[in-house]
């Protein structure tokens, strides 16, 4: 069967449908309605004489036969949309990488390790951007892929795990009550500070056998580098993250406090668009990411 161009819109809106294995996040990605994504797989199921998705209360799930049709789909549009992008931003632009993600990743883990990757890859020039918001990848000159802090699941994007985290408390050995305390018990009775992850010191309270004071805490940042740098000025004491934290205990100006470590329930993950593959310089650094984290 020869493919003809007036497939192409049917197989883009179920690829992007597969992809998200919902109609409403495919139209949105695509700028067309629920109704209008739901046509054109319904007339590429004509066409194929097949059923590519189960239809159910919840929303809709592959078939045996769509998976099929949606891996290949995946992988013609992906190496598609490279070739493209490459011949579109020319040469010189082929060797910029663009990365998103969190500042206190950057400045808490990245920055300290980028000497060896600019050593390794001198012709290879990196944009790393900053934010709490996933860029949108389909974005013109938007990111090679992104380093994100959650649970690992973003609608529409591949994700693997680069690295977890635990938590600690911590303190400046400047902390005037520093002294006072002995134990874990001892830490609810002084000022606590935070940032706005979605677990915290209740977690830290519960795995040691601690009851959770009343109330929020004393200070609380979105961004975990102002909330540790609060605590290193001696206004409290921070719940850190262990790589994010790790230049200000190794300057000394941050110190563990008495208390058991525990694991977070997030993690630091590279996501990127399911359906694209990386060009050869993000692949380098996306490679150069995993192997740092494995050290």
């Amino acid at each position: 069967m020869t493919l003809r161009t007036d497939w192409l819109p049917a197989l883009a809106a179920f690829e992007t449908a597969a992809r998200h294995q919902n109609f409403a996040h495919a139209a949105e990605e695509l700028h067309l309605t629920a109704s209008a994504v739901s046509h054109h797989v319904r007339k590429l199921e004509a066409r194929l004489g097949v059923t590519l998705f189960q239809r159910h209360a919840r929303g809709v799930s592959l078939t045996a036969e769509g998976r099929r049709l949606a891996d290949s789909a995946s992988h013609a549009i992906g190496d598609l949309d490279n070739v493209m992008r490459e011949l579109r931003a020319g040469h010189d632009t082929q060797r910029t990488v663009t990365v998103t993600t969190l500042h206190s990743f950057v400045h808490g883990w990245l920055l300290q390790r980028l000497p060896d990757f600019t050593a390794a890859f001198p012709d290879i020039r990196l944009r790393i951007d900053t934010g709490f918001a996933l860029t949108r990848f389909d974005d013109e000159g938007g990111p090679d892929f992104g380093i994100r802090f959650g649970p690992g699941h973003w609608p529409g994007l591949a994700a693997h795990l680069l690295m977890e985290e635990r938590l600690f408390a911590a303190a400046a050995p400047r902390y005037a009550g520093l002294d006072t305390i002995r134990e874990a018990a001892d830490i609810p009775q002084h000022p606590l500070i935070a940032d706005l992850s979605n677990f915290g010191w209740h977690d830290w309270f519960r795995a040691n056998g601690i009851q959770a004071p009343s109330g929020e805490a004393r200070l609380v940042f979105s961004d975990s580098t102002d909330m540790l740098e609060a605590a290193a000025q001696g206004l409290g004491i921070a719940l850190a993250r262990e790589h994010v934290a790790a230049p200000w205990m190794q300057a000394g100006r941050l110190r563990a406090l008495p208390g058991e470590w525990i694991q977070g329930r997030r993690a630091y993950y590279l996501v990127q668009p399911g359906h694209r593959r990386l060009r050869p310089a993000a692949r380098c650094l996306y490679d150069w990411l995993v192997a740092q984290a494995g050290r």
